[in-house]
């Protein structure tokens, strides 16, 4: 009886014991294999929203990825990540307008290479200082807005510029030199030369709310010139007019503010006589 067991064992359970263990082992061999799948760990990562140290500085990123560039426009207003300086601007560029951002200083490099240029808007930023030639090489341009900022003093303007903004500022009467609205002296290299340079389209000028004591020398292209809010105790005859020519008409100025100033106009009945219509605003 022993002997037929054990027959019966090597010669069917055996063969069939081992045939099931090697299907078995096929089996998992064919199993796909599934790809591992590293998922990053959300509570180590920053989050550029909250962490300024993750997020790019405006510095590090392409202008017109930044900015809006669009038919030779630049429009990089309230710009995020926070603008501290002039972005590099495309060489077609002919308005820029920056406003609404954290830029602190205007340098002689920022439109060294932009003569295309026409309109500059930076309204509502921190400059407090340009320096002396940051606009000497803008032959074109026309508009230069520089209102709600920190200047204390005025830099060399372009001969071209038709209106000028710097309402909102610190300005003082000893950073804005008496002929910086009238004449410019140009020093031709080498030669020793001094030209002199007019602003002859400047039509509008605006000083409104700065600290200003005097009345700069303004050019007889003016049609509007704002000076409220500012520090002007006293105005003469020559300020506005020619106290000598009792026939001189200032034939363009057709607005002019002084209001907000300490000065009293009834004192000076002859300071106005060249113009044609008096100054606009409560007086006084």
């Amino acid at each position: 009886m022993m002997q037929l067991r054990t027959f019966i064992f090597t010669s069917v359970l055996l063969p069939w014991i081992l045939s099931s263990a090697a299907k078995d082992e096929y089996m998992e061999v064919r199993k796909p294999t599934k790809d591992t799948v590293n998922f990053p760990d959300y509570d180590t990562l920053r989050d550029s929203d909250t962490d300024p140290a993750a997020a790019p500085r405006a510095d590090e990123m392409p202008t017109c990825l930044l900015c809006v560039c669009l038919s030779g426009s630049v429009y990089c207003e309230e710009v995020s990540p926070e603008m501290f300086a002039i972005p590099a601007l495309p060489k077609e560029t002919t308005h820029l307008y920056a406003r609404f951002n954290k830029i602190t200083k205007i340098r002689n490099k920022d439109f060294a290479d932009m003569a295309t240029l026409k309109t500059i808007d930076l309204t509502g930023n921190l400059i407090a200082e340009i320096e002396d030639g940051a606009f000497s090489k803008l032959s074109d341009l026309e508009e230069l807005t520089l209102a709600e900022n920190r200047l204390t003093k005025l830099p060399m303007l372009p001969t071209k510029l038709v209106s000028f903004n710097a309402n909102f500022n610190h300005l003082k009467t000893q950073g804005v030199k008496a002929t910086a609205f009238k004449v410019r002296y140009r020093l031709i290299q080498n030669s020793g030369l001094l030209l002199l340079q007019k602003l002859t389209r400047l039509a509008y000028l605006y000083l409104g709310n700065n600290e200003l004591t005097a009345v700069p020398q303004l050019p007889e292209s003016l049609h509007a010139v704002h000076l409220h809010n500012n520090n002007i105790a006293t105005v003469t005859d020559e300020t506005f007019c020619k106290g000598n020519n009792s026939h001189y008409i200032r034939t363009n100025m057709d607005e002019l503010r002084l209001d907000g100033n300490p000065v009293v106009l009834s004192k000076h009945p002859n300071s106005f006589i060249c113009l044609q219509s008096l100054p606009i605003g409560w007086y006084k």
